[in-house]
């Protein structure tokens, strides 16, 4: 499975998508980020290929070897990356499905409505198009009731309501240990007991071993919500 994840829209959650949703459901998967500006997976350890929107030829070919590949267009080159997608017959047919993180705010959701018409315009099939709704509170229908207006009245793209990861202060805990929730996972240190052994005057060791305590109790059940994410954006 090729999957691309884009959007006009900054901010709305690509690299945790491709980072904590996808590679580690795509096991062997190749992460390709057409990225100049930001961050992209390899900010949290993971092996990726970095490139930029313009350099679609050298994308395409690998698209044409690869059984399974991620790549996450940031918002800085999806221009770049649709105008040399249209360039090459049937390109887009190579990726299997373009999924659009999108966030509450009515510009993220305005933006996310802009994507999903410049794939629609060069010929992405609608069931190719997936919305994941990120950063969720608690109610989806409510927080992206835009998306789902437009879904009614114009289609083009799936939005399936499950598709959803919900806010939740676990990421931005990986992102400043660098890390992914798979590798948290896989910590068999008992940072509980670390703690209770820690040095109380060490404020620097007991700021880590509290925020590692904190990742593994947030891991697993964020782990089985992203479960269920990803399983409901192929449905």
């Amino acid at each position: 499975m090729k999957i691309a994840t884009c959007n006009y829209s900054g901010s709305v959650g690509k690299t945790v998508a491709a980072s904590h949703l996808f590679a580690p459901r795509m096991p062997g998967a190749e992460i390709i980020a057409v990225e100049s500006t930001n961050e992209s997976a390899a900010d949290l350890g993971l092996p990726v290929e970095q490139m930029r929107g313009e350099h679609f030829g050298r994308l395409f070919r690998k698209l044409l070897m690869a059984e399974s590949a991620i790549i996450d267009v940031g918002a800085s080159n999806i221009e770049a990356f649709l105008a040399e997608l249209v360039k090459y017959d049937e390109a887009h047919l190579e990726i299997d499905y373009y999924v659009l993180p999108v966030v509450g705010s009515g510009k993220a959701q305005r933006e996310t409505i802009k994507s999903i018409q410049a794939l629609a315009a060069i010929g992405v099939p609608a069931e190719r198009v997936r919305v994941l709704f990120n950063r969720v509170d608690a109610d989806v229908h409510e927080e992206f009731a835009a998306i789902f207006g437009y879904a009614h009245h114009a289609g083009g793209f799936i939005a399936n309501p499950e598709a959803a990861i919900y806010d939740n202060e676990v990421y931005d805990l990986l992102a400043n240990k660098r890390t992914t929730i798979k590798e948290i996972l896989a910590d068999p240190k008992n940072y509980r007991q670390l703690l209770r052994e820690a040095d109380r005057d060490d404020l620097q060791a007991i700021a880590h071993l509290s925020d590692m305590h904190a990742l593994q109790s947030l891991a697993r059940p964020v782990e089985r919500q992203l479960d269920r994410a990803f399983a409901a954006i192929f449905l």
